[in-house]
């Protein structure tokens, strides 16, 4: 999935020139304690840490918690996206996704951040 979403990204012509990937939540933490980044995708499912866990852990840390996190997730229900979103997500896309929705997305998100 993280190499789809790469490509997806790759052909909605965003700029993403460095990416960084990660397995799960708790790898996500440890890049995240590393490098930093301007946005962050995050499925939900994910093995060790989950997408919800991960949101949780990045708005307990003052310095994570500013990054744009967008949730990449085929579960659409509106109780899991208001969820999510009070959470810390700045941006929710449900699966399948066009490449356009994706690109909108991030330049929605990124421009709250850049205004």
């Amino acid at each position: 999935m993280r190499a789809f979403v790469r490509r997806v990204i790759d052909v909605s012509g965003f700029d993403a020139s460095f990416c960084l990937e990660a397995s799960n939540g708790r790898e996500a933490l440890e890049v995240l304690a590393k490098e930093w980044v301007d946005a962050i995708l995050t499925d939900i499912n994910m093995p060790m840490m989950d997408g919800e866990e991960l949101l949780r852990s990045l708005a307990a840390d003052d310095l994570l918690r500013s990054v744009p996190t967008i949730v990449i997730s085929t579960d659409a229900t509106e109780s899991r996206m208001e969820r999510l979103l009070s959470l810390g997500a700045r941006g929710y896309v449900t699966k399948p996704f066009a490449p356009e929705d994706l690109r909108a997305e991030l330049e929605r998100t990124l421009g709250e951040v850049h205004v």
